[in-house]
């Protein structure tokens, strides 16, 4: 399967040169593994994009509509990765936003990474970024269109051993991936990090916290992460990602990573 891609529910590629999401980046947008036509995290993409809009002030999509074109790209062709681009739409010149604003959506799809069977087994290799987070309540936990943080940050290695990097605050503490969330067993508590100031609220983080109520939320600084027993990645395509080696650091896949990573595979069919 090749790239798909619906604009505004015709094939298409191309977009208004005047449309806000590319001159500002105002808009949303959800990824997330698809396996002939189903989403199994559907419900917590489409909740956090309907929340989004509600903090940004701009109307929701509707989802059976999403649903209905989903599933049209996808039915049939294997597991896949979809991506939700909803922006304000056209406007005029200057920040203001249209007062009636008709929102544009993209729905493009195309063939689900094959993910590398070493990862599962020994973990992945991760790398620290100099690129911080700044902090914005506004736009805490928000999967904006604009990841100019996350770009600059990924330019940082070419290494492809190194699978991703995480990312801090401008205080230091450690936040995200560039495009996952963190978990970590540190002196037996699994923690993962408040996204109040920065960073994305992920789906699949939502999910680890919904089976895994007793797992605190707050702050990881550098060198508590530096002793922690066990470290995982989230990911509503790539599923849950063990650390195997952080920054240099040897770690242990323990057996509770091991646990959330089979339930991940399960939901998101990643044998598939």
């Amino acid at each position: 399967m090749s790239t798909r891609c619906l604009v505004n529910g015709r094939a298409s590629s191309q977009v208004a040169a005047d449309d806000r999401g590319l001159l500002y980046g105002d808009g949303l947008f959800e990824t997330l593994r698809v396996i002939d036509g189903r989403a199994p995290l559907w419900a917590g993409h489409m909740h956090r994009l309907s929340r989004g809009c509600e903090r940004l002030g701009m109307p929701a999509p509707d989802t059976d509509t999403l649903r209905e074109e989903v599933s049209a790209l996808t039915r049939d062709e294997g597991p896949s990765v979809v991506r939700i681009t909803w922006t304000r739409g056209r406007g005029a010149r200057g920040y203001g936003p249209p007062a009636s604003p008709q929102c544009m959506r993209v729905v493009t799809a195309s063939p689900a990474p094959v993910l590398d069977p070493d990862w599962s087994a020994a973990g992945i290799r991760v790398r620290f970024c100099d690129t911080r987070l700044a902090v914005q309540p506004a736009l805490a936990g928000l999967k904006h269109l604009n990841r100019l943080e996350q770009v600059l940050a990924r330019a940082e290695w070419r290494d492809p051993d190194i699978v991703e990097g995480l990312m801090r605050s401008m205080d230091g503490a450690v936040v995200c991936a560039t495009a996952a969330n963190l978990f970590a067993r540190i002196d037996g508590v699994w923690v993962t990090p408040s996204v109040e100031n920065c960073g994305v609220a992920g789906v699949a983080r939502a999910e680890v916290l919904a089976q895994w109520p007793q797992c605190r939320v707050g702050t990881i600084e550098m060198g508590a992460l530096m002793q922690a027993e066990e470290v995982f990645l989230s990911s509503s395509v790539r599923g849950i990602l063990a650390v195997g080696d952080l920054a240099g650091r040897r770690l242990q896949v323990g057996a509770d990573t091991r646990t959330m990573q089979a339930h991940f595979a399960q939901l998101l069919e990643l044998g598939a």
